[in-house]
């Protein structure tokens, strides 16, 4: 029973009094510093389905006794539903979480977290060779630890779990480079998550060398010190089965000699934040949703028949890109630019999407203006925004208007449509009544004499 105590403390036996708290309804329990004396306050976390702990130093008990269970303690953990667990604050020494990592073999989580954990010396994982861990998900935030280098031994003590890992994240921990025989072990992974290290396009290319990762379908690299679009596009040449990259937040530039093909079966593409004066080329042949919001561009020209969703918001475009160039597309995001005016030509092209944004731009509100977005409004395309985000820039008798509340009636904005069917109507009502006249009075009009 003491080891399974362990297992949910994350060995956690600390000094300070703590203890934990059961959130019935979310089924989520949360225990601070626990100690020895408040350890008994862990048993209302059973019925949990979440369960973390936060705070304190293990490096004390890196000699603690632990022995293999008995036969009653595997069925009480095999019992419980917990799913994941999540330790935070935690300085943890690696010898220790070599001994105890074994034993969640017989538990039901599935989901293991680290965050703000500092993780101490070389533990030696010998013990975990042919290990199968239910664990399908592993996040390390913000930790610090040995660096990966030279510690192919202990991945490969831990293959067995590890080739069966779904989803892998190591975020805002500074790794620097991640060894090409540490990605081979990876054989299943579908998710990996890099965002906020300090990769570099040289260490990124010995990443996914050949045979790493090779089932890998989502990738964020984003928040690194990614440089050259050229090089992530060669580093990635071998994922074959990737479909959603993120390279936002990276100043990256192009290589305008490159002739990189991105893998065919990319189909999110995320250059958000990227420093982008321009959109850089080439993109992923079957790119499907495509985010290079929050940039410099003045401009978007390209065309891409695979695309469903385009996502523009916060540049400083001075007008919608052509949309006959994107015949699928279904989303347009365009808010926070300096657009003045969504042309009626466009508008027409519009009307097939499902979700189009353009708040918080600078509109003139003169009748086709106004009278566009209206009308784009009343077909329900209009999103998140409308009708307090759009207001008027100009003309100044209409500035700090909502766009909605422009007056844009046929008689106002168009009044030779008005006035010419009017002007030909009576025309028309001339005619006829002079036919009758004349039809009612055969001598009104008299044959010319001849002299």
């Amino acid at each position: 029973m003491n080891v399974a105590v362990l297992l949910l403390l994350g060995l956690g036996l600390l000094e300070a009094e703590g203890r934990c708290f059961f959130n019935r309804t979310e089924e989520h329990c949360v225990c601070y510093r626990l100690s020895q004396e408040s350890i008994s306050s862990i048993v209302q976390c059973l019925p949990a389905t979440v369960v973390e702990f936060w705070g304190g130093k293990l490096d004390r008990y890196i000699d603690f006794p632990i022995s293999d269970l008995d036969p009653s303690a595997i069925e009480m953990l095999g019992s419980l539903v917990i799913r994941e667990i999540i330790f935070g604050d935690l300085l943890v020494p690696e010898i220790l979480l070599a001994k105890v990592l074994k034993f969640f073999s017989y538990t039901q989580v599935q989901e293991l977290v680290f965050e703000n954990c500092v993780f101490q010396g070389r533990g030696n994982w010998d013990k975990m060779a042919g290990w199968d861990l239910p664990i399908s998900s592993l996040r390390f935030q913000n930790v610090t630890s040995a660096p990966l280098t030279g510690r192919e031994q202990d991945f490969s003590s831990l293959s067995r779990w590890l080739e069966t890992l779904q989803e892998l994240a190591v975020t805002g921990s500074h790794v620097t480079t991640l060894p090409c025989s540490i990605g081979k072990v990876f054989s299943a992974l579908r998710s990996l998550d890099m965002a906020q290290n300090s990769l570099g396009d040289e260490s990124l290319m010995a990443a996914f060398c050949k045979g790493a990762f090779p089932q890998l379908q989502v990738l964020s690299l984003q928040r690194n010190n990614l440089r050259s679009y050229h090089s992530v596009c060669e580093s990635v040449q071998l994922l074959h089965e990737l479909q959603h990259l993120d390279l936002s937040q990276n100043k990256l530039v192009a290589d305008p000699s490159s002739s990189c093909q991105w893998p065919a079966s990319l189909r999110i593409f995320n250059l958000s934040d990227a420093g982008l004066d321009e959109v850089l080329t080439p993109l992923p042949p079957s790119v499907e949703v495509l985010d290079v919001s929050c940039n410099h561009l003045h401009a978007v020209d390209m065309s891409l028949s695979s695309l469903k969703k385009l996502l523009l918001n916060q540049n400083v475009l001075q007008a919608a890109p052509p949309i006959r160039n994107y015949p699928v597309l279904d989303t347009l995001h365009l808010d926070n630019n300096s657009i003045t005016e969504l042309p009626w030509d466009e508008l027409k092209l519009l009307g097939h999407l499902r979700d189009v944004t353009a708040a918080d731009n600078p509109y003139n509100c003169s009748c086709s203006g106004a009278g566009g977005l209206q009308a784009l409004a009343a077909m329900g395309h209009l999103g998140q925004g409308w009708p307090w985000g759009y207001t008027c820039h100009s003309p100044p008798h209409y500035q700090g208007r909502l766009v909605k509340d422009v007056p844009v009636s046929v008689l106002r904005c168009n009044s030779a449509a008005v006035i010419a069917p009017i002007c030909i109507a009576l025309a028309l009502l001339g005619m006829a009544g002079a036919v009758c006249l004349v039809r009612s009075k055969p001598g009104l009009i008299r044959p010319c004499r001849r002299v």
